[in-house]
């Protein structure tokens, strides 16, 4: 299997995890359904092993939480620790 690398800012990350995870929810509930459904489970697992994938790099990405109660912010009420997570992430799929 070849490697390719890809650069993405964290909420193309969470958008495209949010996509695919809709997608794996039609394939499994939805097309079932369909007259002339053919299930591919193996296909459906490897799908939802990728979203894990996905929304794991994107937290990664958001860095460590903090509590709102303790979250330091700026004059307008805006959280300083946004302005120090990374605007886009380099991510390597094997």
């Amino acid at each position: 299997m070849t490697a390719i690398n890809v650069k993405l800012t964290i909420e193309e990350i969470q958008l495209l995890a949010s996509l695919a995870s809709d997608q794996l929810f039609r394939k499994e509930f939805i097309d079932p359904k369909m007259p002339g459904h053919k299930a591919n489970p193996s296909g459906l697992r490897l799908g939802k092993q990728l979203v894990e994938r996905l929304q794991s790099i994107a937290d990664q990405g958001k860095g460590p939480r903090q509590s709102r109660k303790n979250s330091p912010t700026t004059g307008k009420g805006a959280s300083t620790a946004s302005a120090e997570t990374p605007n886009s992430l380099d991510i390597q799929l094997t």
